[in-house]
């Protein structure tokens, strides 16, 4: 990453110089969402076959426990790395996990083998956290301020392209008459995965360093980072000990918690079934993010009360997925169906799934838009969003251990869940009363500036401030396109 420069300005004026098509904004935003595609993008179709196609989830779900583990870890202490290595490292080693655990699903499905899933489960979770290290920072920090949010839709559409390509593959690859019943999809599907995610480790090698990014007007890319490894742990421990950032603890492990998901598609639905979830469910997150997003988008209304109504209507849409999927499940716990796309059941049980996918997309994009407006420092905000994806993989890392083992009903999962979010929903309410989103910065960072946050004064020195429209577009795009996105 770029080194620490002075608190003179966000922007230094330079010299004309020859522009090189490959030091530009525009083709960084395509590098970063060339990668995103490839390494996480495909990683969340196959998952969203449920239990990454295998045909019993347990062994899959013993491995994203472990994936989710470790990616809260790397997704805490990521930034910090990312200072000291650089980013276009951080993210070329933020690739190479992800082929090693498709390539064990491989072997697993074909002949049986179990080492090289566990194997693969660590080396994803320890790449995973690097990319999400330094993804954010590449697409927030690089392009010049004003066409920052053209840059972010560029990202957001290759990361939301990864899911429906892969499921359009998977789709293709597992519709045939054999693939009504229950089992596993093909291991054709994942020689197919990993070899195209072998790919995003040398494509993310073509990243520029931010030193020597070109800008179309001029300017240099600055990136305030602290000057040691301690001064950035200590800030961290600052932002995580907060009384809102630990009042909010609760919801961010409740927002992804729900990986019954998977058992649920393994349990009642045929191969080409899931195959079929798996692909056209990304559109329904894609229109929940949509939704959300427009009301949290919205002038005519201030900040604070959009907040309000997004809490209020996250809240209805999960009183209305998990009422009804409790309903269903009850139904099926007393006689089990094996559902293909064919029988008049399906729309019954793929609606459980639809919405708890909706309602979840939803809570994400309001949470990371309630994050993005706690501060204008973009060193602080990176840390925000880190302690939330972060607490979130720890979340998703005990939900997939809870489903490694077949509960009766699937009565036990869904208690846990229901169980979470209603606990979760009290602080954070507390959080939204209180809630003070921070002041419109009128002009471009002033030296030594004071900002003001909700709960404190945010980093006097801070060197880079992103306007309240970029941390909303921030928001948005930081969540679209996946449903366990790593």
């Amino acid at each position: 990453m770029a080194e620490e420069v002075s608190k003179d300005a966000p922007s230094v004026e330079v010299a004309p110089v020859k522009r090189l098509w490959y030091r530009t904004t525009l083709f960084n935003a395509f590098v970063i969402g060339a990668v995103g595609f490839i390494a996480p993008g495909l990683w969340n179709a196959m998952n969203a076959l449920g239990a990454g196609g295998a045909q019993a989830p347990y062994l899959v779900n013993a491995a994203n426990a472990l994936v989710f583990g470790i990616l809260g870890i790397m997704c805490i202490f990521g930034a910090p790395i990312a200072n000291r290595i650089g980013l276009s490292w951080t993210l070329f080693l933020g690739t190479v996990g992800y082929p090693i655990y498709s390539a064990g699903l491989y072997l697993n499905n074909r002949y049986g083998v179990v080492w090289l899933v566990l194997v693969g489960a660590v080396t994803c979770g320890f790449s995973a956290g690097l990319f999400w290290a330094s993804e954010g920072a590449v697409a927030l920090g690089y392009p010049e301020p004003g066409k920052r949010g053209r840059y972010l839709n560029i990202w957001l559409w290759f990361r939301t392209g990864g899911p429906l390509v892969g499921g359009a593959i998977v789709l293709a690859l597992n519709n045939s008459e054999n693939s009504k019943k229950k089992g596993k999809v093909s291991y054709s599907t994942y020689l197919v995965f990993t070899a195209l995610q072998t790919i995003a480790a040398p494509v993310a090698l073509l990243l520029t360093p931010p030193e020597k990014v070109q800008r179309s007007d001029g300017t240099k890319v600055i990136i305030k980072a602290e000057s040691t490894f301690k001064g950035e742990l200590k800030a961290l421990w600052q932002t995580s000990t907060r009384k809102d950032i630990l009042l909010l603890l609760p919801i961010f492990w409740a927002a992804y918690f729900n990986q019954y998901s998977g058992n649920f598609q393994t349990y009642y639905f045929g191969v080409r079934a899931r195959a079929l979830i798996g692909f056209t469910s990304n559109f329904g997150t894609l229109l929940s993010s949509q939704l959300m997003s427009t009301l949290l988008d919205w002038k005519r209304l201030p900040v604070k009360k959009r907040i309000i109504i997004g809490f209020w209507y996250a809240v209805a849409l999960h009183i209305i997925a998990w009422v009804y999927g409790w309903v269903i499940q009850e139904k099926y716990t007393a006689n089990p169906p094996a559902y293909d796309w064919e029988d008049a059941g399906f729309v019954e049980a793929y609606f459980v799934l639809l919405l708890w996918d909706f309602a979840r997309q939803g809570l994400q994009n309001w949470l990371y838009y309630l994050v993005a407006t706690k501060t204008d420092n973009i060193s602080e905000l990176t840390r925000f969003s880190g302690i939330l994806r972060g607490q979130e993989s720890f979340g998703q890392a005990v939900s997939f251990g809870l489903n490694t083992r077949q509960w009766f009903g699937g009565r036990v999962p869904l208690a846990v869940n229901t169980i979470l979010l209603g606990l979760a929903a009290y602080p954070t309410w507390l959080v939204v009363r209180d809630h003070v989103p921070v002041e419109e910065a009128k002009n471009a960072p002033v030296q030594n500036a004071e900002l003001e946050s909700d709960v404190e004064k945010t980093a006097a020195d801070a060197t880079t401030v992103i306007l309240p429209e970029e941390k909303e577009l921030f928001a948005a795009a930081r969540t679209r396109g996946g449903r366990d996105a790593v």
